[in-house]
């Protein structure tokens, strides 16, 4: 089993914001089978730790290519993609990236 972790770096004081968007995509992936319950916890500038982060975590079975055949994601998906884009920080390098972790059982 994989733990998958998707992170994003929001322009300052963002984070709140895109927590609340990439929860929002994150459940509907969930209601429709795409994701096991997914979790996201973010840093606004407030706390220890690096600032302006928003994680995504889910765990896998499998990794499944996005672009696979007969995988279709809804636009509603997609349109909430499109409202936190324009927050996160492209500054310096990636604005997201992903990691992929193997859990010990």
């Amino acid at each position: 089993m994989y733990l998958i972790r998707r992170t994003y770096k929001t322009k300052p004081y963002e984070a709140v914001n895109v927590a609340k968007l990439v929860k929002e995509q994150a459940d509907m992936y969930t209601a429709i089978g795409h994701r096991t319950e997914c979790r996201v916890y973010y840093n606004n500038g407030t706390n220890p730790g690096e600032p302006n982060r928003v994680y995504l975590e889910w765990t896998a079975d499998v990794f499944d290519n996005p672009s696979r055949e007969g995988n279709e994601i809804p636009k509603e998906i997609m349109e909430l993609g499109a409202k936190y884009r324009p927050l996160l920080d492209t500054e310096n390098g990636a604005s997201n990236w992903i990691e992929f972790w193997t859990i010990l059982d």
